[in-house]
């Protein structure tokens, strides 16, 4: 008898059937169309970061997980129908949030040249109507309707992130700031006008890694 033929693997997916397991992971229904944008801004991304060093993670796939994944988890906690993201940087969580909720309209803030650039890039690229780039520091930038939502990423400190960006929230409105450990340390001492109304965990698929989204009401 010959020699048994070892096994045979599968081939990883491809970045589109992974991405296709990754929003059904996180039950939302994204259209044909809206995930074929998802994956034409990760190939943008991918492109500028090789040039300009845009992000600190240099594969499509890890793009995929960290930053687009990470940011469509919180797409149950969006509400009203203009969000400020403060900080976008590379556009995230904006940009993904902007693909998948074509009704709501997103502007995106941030104070670095390069990352506004790519921003708007992106934007007429993917034919976004429903995205706005401000080049701005948070501090500095005065809109005319304040925000339903304002939601960050990029604050390292929840205080800070209210301090900062909580009057650009209408009062009734909400802050999200994402994090990635338990924030607890960091709620005890909120600026007045402000309460915690929900601290949600969520996982994200291909990110083995605390994650979790702090939800704030702008009291008055």
């Amino acid at each position: 008898m010959g020699t048994p033929a070892p096994p045979r693997h599968s081939p990883p997916p491809s970045l589109a059937e992974s991405l296709a397991q990754g929003v059904a992971a996180l039950h939302l229904n994204v259209s044909a169309e809206a995930r074929a944008d998802l994956l034409a801004f990760i190939a943008l991304m991918d492109k500028w970061t090789r040039v300009y060093n845009l992000t600190a993670v240099r594969s499509r796939r890890e793009m995929l997980s960290r930053h687009v994944f990470d940011s469509l988890a919180v797409v149950p906690h969006i509400q009203g129908p203009r969000v400020l993201d403060v900080g976008s940087g590379a556009g995230l969580p904006g940009i993904p949030l902007a693909i998948v909720l074509p009704d709501v309209h997103f502007t995106l803030l941030d104070s670095v040249a390069k990352k506004t650039r790519f921003m708007v890039q992106a934007v007429g690229e993917l034919g976004l109507g429903n995205v706005a780039v401000e080049h701005s520091r948070v501090q500095s930038y005065e809109p005319g309707p304040v925000f339903d939502t304002v939601i960050s990423r990029a604050f390292s400190d929840i205080n800070q992130f209210i301090s900062l960006a909580g009057q650009l929230c209408r009062p009734g409105g909400q802050l999200l700031a994402m994090k990635g450990r338990d924030p607890e340390r960091e709620l005890s001492a909120l600026p007045a006008g402000f309460e915690v109304t929900a601290i949600t965990a969520f996982s994200v698929p291909g990110l083995d890694e605390a994650r979790c989204v702090v939800a704030l009401r702008r009291m008055s």
